[in-house]
């Protein structure tokens, strides 16, 4: 790509674009050579800063991926170089990358081809037991995701300093207990597997609605999390949860092709074309979710979740959604789980089916939860609900309220144009 053709700036967006592909691979690979996790992310790090410093002069290279994986595994092989104290088998490792620089023609061939069961090991290794809950997936989504810490800490509704910590005390244990790069087995697996299905299921969540970025949707990121769904049903059969999170994400992934225009902007629910909806997709959300109700987890997290999402997929149009379900399920799952963003969507099902009032005092009343002050949905749901009773100006100043939290691009564009609406409609109606 010649430099004069495209700013410093496109060629970071390029770079930053290209970083969000190519980090699992970068990281499985290392990992998988150094056995060591935290080492490895640091390694690809340091990839991102030298395409950061070279790219913007030279112009981004034909095949960025395998310069990027080139670079990495150079920075690999001069931390063994450097570090004079290895034990034997981190010289060993030394003298195979050594060999492998040296027969290594086309960087290509350095690239995973296959990287599901590398990418798979890479998250049960992040989920080791001896980190908490929190840090497993946090850790996970920093690696696997390319997520930054800001943006974890919106998909935690959590203080981003907090997430940073514990980032930072999940890599340092990793480092000093010299925990091995594998896929556990038998005992060690079920221990490990409900922060696995946890990973997967807000790897998903952020390629169905990105964080931040330019695009609403990371269809990559939604890809990949139902391909390790799926292999998670099929080494845990028996696990009702693995079988209610793929149904989850199969149903949900249905209605991709549905939720965005020709131009990339987002299309509500109730706006989508349901014709796009795939069937195949949503027959494998209902067998997934009867086998989780086979297995005794209809009441699950994730079950919960599906059988909402079943209830979207099995309508032919939006009148035809029992809304009246929906709310009683989000019930259920307030039951299991004590959420204002549960509680959130709750209002949202019983604002359709007993009408907006009724969801406006739900909506109002979370106005105080701490976790909720800079989510950007709380106001944007309070704006559907106060246009849906006429209230415009009060809608206006909600959607303006959303758009300025909105960390994603699109929705953030999106949520202005219905603040627009709103304030025309006052307009007319004489609000001020």
């Amino acid at each position: 790509m010649p430099v004069a053709s495209v700013t410093e700036d496109e060629i970071k967006r390029t770079i930053l674009g290209v970083w969000r592909i190519e980090q699992p691979r970068l990281i499985t690979s290392l990992s998988r050579m150094l056995r060591d996790v935290p080492l490895a992310e640091d390694l690809t790090q340091e990839a991102l800063i030298a395409a950061l410093e070279h790219w913007p002069l030279g112009g981004v290279p034909e095949k960025p991926g395998a310069w990027l994986m080139a670079t990495a595994k150079r920075r690999a092989l001069d931390h063994i170089r450097r570090n004079r104290m290895l034990t034997e088998k981190h010289g060993m490792l030394a003298h195979d990358l050594v060999r492998e620089q040296e027969t290594m023609p086309d960087f290509d061939s350095a690239l995973d081809d296959d990287i599901g069961d590398e990418l798979l090991r890479l998250i049960f290794t992040a989920c080791h037991p001896l980190l908490s809950r929190e840090a497993r997936a946090a850790l996970a989504l920093r690696m696997i995701c390319g997520l930054t810490t800001e943006e974890i800490a919106r998909a935690f509704l959590q203080a981003e300093a907090t997430i940073a910590q514990r980032i930072v005390r999940a890599k340092r244990t990793l480092s000093e207990s010299g925990l091995a790069y594998e896929t556990p087995r038998g005992e060690a697996l079920s221990e490990r597997l409900a922060s696995v299905l946890e990973v997967a299921y807000l790897i998903f969540n952020e390629g169905y609605t990105a964080a931040r970025g330019d695009e609403w949707l990371r269809p990559q990121l939604c890809n990949e999390a139902l391909r390790i769904g799926r292999v998670l049903s099929s080494i845990a059969p028996q696990e009702p949860e693995a079988h209610g999170l793929l149904a989850l994400m199969e149903f949900n992934a249905s209605r991709i092709a549905a939720r965005t225009d020709a131009a990339g902007e987002p299309i509500l629910l109730m706006d989508q074309n349901r014709a796009l909806w795939d069937r195949l997709q949503i027959r494998r959300g209902q067998l997934a979710l009867a086998r989780a109700r086979e297995l005794g987890g209809g009441g699950g997290f994730y079950a919960l979740q599906a059988a909402i999402a079943a209830c979207h997929a099995e309508a032919d149009t939006p009148d035809a959604t029992d809304w009246r379900r929906i709310a009683a399920l989000y019930g259920d799952l307030a039951a299991l789980l004590n959420s204002p963003v549960i509680e959130l969507n709750r209002a949202v099902a019983i604002g359709m089916a007993e009408g907006p009032l009724a969801a406006l005092a739900i909506v109002d009343g979370l106005a105080d939860e701490p976790a909720l002050k800079a989510y950007h949905l709380l106001p944007s749901v309070r704006g559907d609900l106060l246009q849906r009773l006429s209230r415009f100006a009060e809608a206006h100043a909600a959607f303006e309220a959303a758009a300025a939290l909105a960390g994603n691009a699109r929705e953030r564009e999106f949520l202005k144009r219905r603040a627009a609406v709103a304030a025309r409609a006052a307009q007319d109606h004489g609000q001020s």
